[in-house]
């Protein structure tokens, strides 16, 4: 009977002190985009609108599933900008953390053609710097609408996922 009440009190006390910390902070970087096409690299307009788009996206998606709190990350993103996050050695947790977030997302667009494209998303313990979380789509198609439901899918089967990657 005392295990018991230890045990309840425990779950009572885990319960009220998430509720007072709070869902954690997240930094949620702009997408960036590695083209391996043959167009090398031509900085088209209509891609540059569509990360920014996705960026956007991920970051209400998360925000509205209550699960996340996403901090503004205008004090960084000229530095974000700059670096390459998928090969920074870590900078994205770095910048993460001086904006305050609990953890960073960081998210990159692989394109190997207009037909082809992947979608992948990282998440980092900002504390620890260690990734906690990877997933990727592939799709097809270079529209807005792709690009889209690429993210929706992510956003629905993966971050958002109810015990995703839990075995």
């Amino acid at each position: 009977m005392l295990r018991m009440l230890v045990a309840c009190m425990g779950l009572l006390l885990a319960c009220v002190t998430q509720a007072v910390a709070g869902p954690p902070k997240v930094a949620v970087f702009d997408f960036e985009l590695l083209d391996m096409s043959l167009e090398g690299g031509a900085r088209r307009a209509d891609e540059q609108e569509r990360l920014a788009r996705a960026s956007q996206q991920l970051r209400k998606g998360l925000e509205a599933s209550g699960r996340f709190a996403v901090v503004d990350i205008a004090p960084v993103r000229d530095e974000a900008a700059a670096a390459n996050l998928q090969a920074c050695g870590g900078c994205d947790v770095r910048l993460a953390r001086k904006v305050g977030a609990d953890l960073s997302v960081t998210g990159v667009v692989q394109k190997v053609s207009n037909l082809i494209l992947n979608m992948n998303i990282y998440v980092h313990d900002a504390s620890a710097g260690q990734r906690v979380a990877a997933m990727s789509v592939s799709f097809r198609g270079n529209t807005d609408e792709s690009w889209t439901r690429a993210l929706d899918y992510l956003l629905r089967n993966r971050l958002l996922a109810p015990d995703y990657g839990v075995h």
